[in-house]
Formats: C-alpha cells, structure tokens, sequence
C-alpha cells in the first residue's frame, strides 16, 4: 500500500497548499480578503446568484454516469505495469459525452485511500461543481461518494480530473465530449487521442516523492527529460525512482527550458509507443482529430505521418479553419483537427517539446507493417502551429468593447528555490481578485519568471489578442506579458493558476472572486 504524505513533511504542506486549506493571514488590501465565513462580501459557490444563473442555461436531456475513482494496477504495454489510481480499470478513465443544452449528472465513488474531487476542465459551469476543495466544495472522503450535476451549455473538447493534492499525475483523468446537436463538421470517424506524460508506479515513484525532489534538487541544478527508455532524467534528481538521466535540448518555442520533471514514459490513450494503439479507417476517410494534452509537465508537438492537419477548433471553440504539419499542445490546451486519410500505416507522434520521449499511436487504413517505434514524422521538423497564429470563428469572436477591469498577475518564483506563486505569493484561497458581473475583464500575466506557464482560466473562456482564438489554457513565454479578455457573465469563486502540475502544487494558483 502505498504510504501518503504527512503534515510533517515538505511535500504534504504542498498538497495542502494545493487543496486550498492551508493556514496563513488574510491579506488586508486588494486582492480582496475573505472574512471569517470565508466569503469577504463575494458571491458564494452555492448563492442565489450562481443559482439563477444556472438557471437561465438550457436543461435538455440527462446524461447519468457512475465512475469509481480506487487503486489499480495497470498496463501501459510493452510489459510496463504500474500500481496507480484510476478512474475503474484503465487510463485514461471511460470517456463521458453528453449533448450541448442538456445535463450531465455524474456520482463519483471514492475508493481511494485519500479525498478527492472532479474539476470539469473547460467547461463554464455552476461554481459549486467546479470541482475545488477548500473554495468551491468539500473534498470526497474515502469510501463516500458524491454526485456533480449541471448543465453543459458549450460544444466542445473537454476533459475531467481531480483538484486534490497531485492526483492528477496519477490515472485520475478522462475525456468529456459535448456534443453539438447542430454539428457543423463532416467526417466519417472521431479519435480522442489523450497525451501523458507518466512516472507514478515505476520504480516506485509517486508525484508526492517527485515534487519533493524537484524542491531538493533544484538547488543542485540538473537536466530535463527523456522517455520510453530513451534515458530519462529531472532538473537534480537522478536518484529519484522513476527519474533519471540527463538534461533535454530545451525548446526555442517554449522559450528556452521545457520542463522540469524526467518521465520515463510518454502515452496516447495510456499506451507506450512501442504498444501504441491502433486507429482503423478506411483511405479517404475524413477524420476528425480530438487532442487533449492531460500531461503534468510537457508539452506536446504533434503530427500524423504523411498528412497535413486542419485545424477547426481549440479549447472547445472554433476557429478559422487553418492548415498545418504541426502543432503544439501546453498541459490542458485541447485542439480538433481534420485529416483526410491516406493509403497505408501512419504515425499519429507527440513529441515532448524540449525533451527526449515521445509518444504515439497508429493510423491503419490498409496491411503492412508499422513505421519503427523510433521513426519521427517529417512533419514534426517544422516550426509547429501555435495558439496565436489562429483566429476566433466569426460566431464566437467577442464583440468589440474596453475592458471595464484589468487584473494583472505577476507570474512568480524560479527553477532554483522551487517558490512558484502569483504575485510573489503562494495561493491562499482567502486572497481574491475582484471582479464584477457583466464586466469585460482583461487578465494581464506578467511572467517574470524564467519558465512558460499553460495559466488555466476556470469556469469561463478568454479571447487572444487581436480576434485571436476563444480559450480557457494559454501558454505564457518566460519574460513576456499576454493579456486576454473575458466577460465576466458566471458567477463564483474561480481559480486562476499554472497548469504545469509542480508549479500549482507548489502555490502558483490564485482566485477571481465575483462580488456580491
């Protein structure tokens, strides 16, 4: 059985960090401080305003689901077996879809040895199922259940996960479809394809003695990664089980250091790329593409072999249909393309950006042998399709107006001390920016750190610059500001923070609170 985290050591004072209960003083000036009741004169997750709210969304049909989160030991292919938790018996968990303008209602069982909860990763939802311990719900206990039930307005690729601790770096994630009734696209298949980056279980590794070592390490200077056997290493902790080897080439695109974390496997749809999973069709077939980018700390560059991808969507919403080789996915970015298949095997490849690993999977429209293993698609050599270079689809483009609030977050903290925050601090969910309901909200993040950050927006979507794409996870370079706005039309308390799993763990989260 695996031994959990104490209050006594570093690494549980971050897991609680991350859940929200940590202790500490309010902060007196802006952002907003909680009073006693833990609301400080903001909209409540469960208020009327969030009700009526929900209200006005479409309540179609429901869609009923049961998963049970619990331990299991799975296999990724290639002989690799790994005791983790999991959503049931396999990873990624069971696929949910629903319909846009119904409902979904989900009951989570908990079997874990641990509390645990579901965020709806995208999704503009009533507050008080968004998933978050210590601000929007209490956690599951062990052995308890509880059922989130909302409407699900928005189309779109979506996926779901826990809010507690690191349990994301685990098997605890799954796909979430919604289905538009009123689907625009032609194709013939749909493939999901869920990227990882994987170490829980291997060598007896766990995210906790990860995170633990990165705060270790770090001072020791170190390198970055490898995969699937290809010599794996973390910034300062090759003597972590599960994390080897040397540093990765870094990445021009991500603006030098890719990562901090060495994986020793990289997945599609839980599976190794030298077991990968197989995509049947027909040449000619016109599919559509599903990407979602689960992992904890990579970035994926990805391509098919032999065909250009069309991009029509990201982060659930459309775009100007843009034609590409390649495109890169930070942790939590989803993208839906179109390709048109070719005549034979072909290599679906996500490339670690700025590292060694690599994983894929395969597209089968005829007999023959599979490309190797190791075989690279020219179709990665290029510069990749970036979030910037696209622009929002003429029906989701937010109308022209000046933003009636700017809210600057000054992304914080270094590789060296391992102090990730927002604003020099490390989140307390007490401290809240403000915002008021009907406003145009700019968000402006400063990074003035030497690493990018994929900064998740929960509960609403964002607009890039310059009728750029409608998004709610956007990569922010080292030493840049990228400023995006939202209209600020669903009241809560929502999170703010880095999706890079060590740098949330570690403090980089905050919250926009809507005042009452």
């Amino acid at each position: 059985m695996r031994s959990l985290p104490t209050r006594r050591t570093v690494l549980g004072a971050a897991v609680l960090a991350a859940t929200g209960l940590t202790a500490g003083c309010a902060d007196r000036g802006r952002p907003d401080s909680a009073d006693a009741e833990g609301t400080g004169g903001h909209v409540r997750p469960d208020g009327p305003e969030v009700r009526a709210a929900e209200a006005r969304r479409p309540h179609g049909r429901t869609h009923r689901v049961r998963l049970t989160a619990t331990r299991a030991r799975l296999a990724l292919g290639s002989g690799v077996t790994v005791p983790t938790w999991a959503y049931g018996d396999r990873i990624p968990g069971q696929e949910v879809r629903a319909t846009a303008g119904g409902t979904l209602e989900l009951t989570l069982a908990n079997h874990l040895p641990a509390a645990t909860s579901v965020h709806w990763h995208g999704l503009a939802l009533r507050n008080d199922m968004d998933g978050v311990p210590g601000l929007t719900q209490r956690e599951i206990r062990p052995g308890a259940d509880f059922t989130y039930r909302f409407a699900v307005p928005h189309p779109g690729t979506y996926w779901f996960h826990p809010h507690s601790g690191l349990q994301r770096e685990r098997g605890l994630y799954a796909p979430l479809i919604v289905e538009d009734p009123r689907e625009p696209l032609r194709y013939d298949k749909e493939w999901v394809v869920v990227l990882d980056d994987w170490l829980d279980g291997v060598d007896g590794a766990t995210p906790e003695t990860v995170l633990a070592a990165l705060r270790r390490g770090m001072e020791h200077g170190g390198g970055a990664d490898g995969g699937d056997g290809a010599g794996t290493g973390g910034h300062g902790s090759g003597d972590t089980p599960g994390m080897h080897g040397t540093p990765g080439t870094g990445s021009p695109v991500l603006g030098g250091d890719a990562g901090d974390v060495g994986y020793p496997h990289h997945l599609v749809n839980g599976r190794t790329r030298t077991d990968p999973e197989t995509c049947r069709a027909k040449p000619g077939d016109r599919i559509r593409i599903r990407l979602i980018n689960a992992g904890g700390d990579t970035a994926y560059r990805v391509a098919l072999g032999g065909h250009r991808m069309t991009v029509t969507h990201t982060d659930g919403y459309p775009v100007e249909h843009t034609a590409t080789d390649a495109l890169l996915l930070g942790m939590g970015e989803r993208y839906d393309v179109l390709v048109t298949a070719g005549d034979g095997v072909f290599p679906l490849t996500a490339l670690a950006e700025g590292k060694r690993g690599t994983a894929r999977a395969l597209l089968r429209t005829a007999p023959g042998a599979a490309p190797p293993a190791a075989a690279r698609p020219r179709e990665l050599s290029g510069a990749p399709l970036t979030a910037g270079r696209l622009t929002a689809a003429d029906a989701v483009r937010l109308a022209p107006r000046k933003p009636d609030r700017t809210v600057t977050l000054r992304l914080t903290g270094s590789m060296a001390r391992y102090d990730w925050g927002i604003g020099g601090r490390q989140y307390d969910p007490r401290r809240r920016h403000p915002v008021t309901a009907g406003e145009r909200v700019r968000l402006r993040f400063v990074n003035t750190t030497g690493m990018w950050h994929p900064m998740h927006l929960h509960g609403h979507t964002f607009a890039l610059p310059d009728d750029g794409p409608r998004k709610d996870t956007a990569i922010v370079l080292p030493g840049r500001t990228l400023e995006v706005d939202f209209d600020a039309d669903n009241p809560g308390l929502w999170l703010v923070h880095c999706h890079n799993v060590h740098h949330s763990g570690s403090g980089m989260m905050t919250v926009l609170g809507y005042r009452g």
